[in-house]
């Protein structure tokens, strides 16, 4: 018995994530990209990161093997997420060119990627990159949630009030003094 495909999309919806874009080139050589918010880091050594994208996007055939970029959007570039999501906007948003892929400008940070492997993933397909060059800015991040977008709110440090381990605090002062527990034996006791 298969899963209702609503159901299992609100389940998964729960899941906040971030917004990318994956950029790349398409078959003419001119920058295309895909609104996707299944991204993650693999690994640091090599430097490893997977973006998923469903089938039917064209850029899934266009990285069959070729650069690309994930462009990790910054709150205010929501009318980017929607004009690669499938909804052009105006103005469009604003394209680099790097060695390796075209970037959009305006981002939390900017993964350079060379292909690595891709996989099968049901309806999607898993591409891994390796991570060649990257750019991060002081941004705070684009969010998708409950089929939404999102946006950070202010830190809430009450939970750290009765903690000694708050690190708001400083953790321990320069003038702390740390003493045994129990005093050590000597050779003499």
């Amino acid at each position: 018995m298969g899963l209702d495909h609503r159901e299992l999309r609100n389940g998964l919806g729960r899941f906040a994530t971030g917004v990318t874009v994956v950029t790349c080139r398409n078959h003419e050589g001119q920058p295309h990209g895909a609104t996707v918010n299944a991204f993650t880091a693999v690994s640091l050594d090599p430097a490893l990161c997977q973006v998923t994208l469903t089938r039917k996007s064209k850029a899934c055939a266009y990285l069959d093997g070729a650069p690309f970029a994930v462009n990790v959007l910054a709150e205010d570039q929501l009318a980017t997420a929607w004009h690669f999501a499938g909804r052009p906007q105006e103005p469009q948003p604003e394209w680099v060119e790097t060695p390796l892929a075209p970037v959009l400008v305006g981002n939390a940070a900017t993964l350079t990627c060379r292909p690595w492997r891709t996989y099968d993933g049901g309806d999607h397909l898993i591409v891994i990159g390796e991570i060649a060059a990257i750019e991060v800015a002081e941004a705070e991040p684009l969010l998708f949630y409950a089929g939404g977008f999102r946006a950070l709110r202010e830190k809430d440090k009450a939970h750290w009030a009765a903690s000694v381990d708050c690190p708001d605090a400083g953790w321990f002062d320069a003038g702390t003094d740390f003493s045994p527990l129990r005093r050590e034996r000597t050779a003499a006791s």
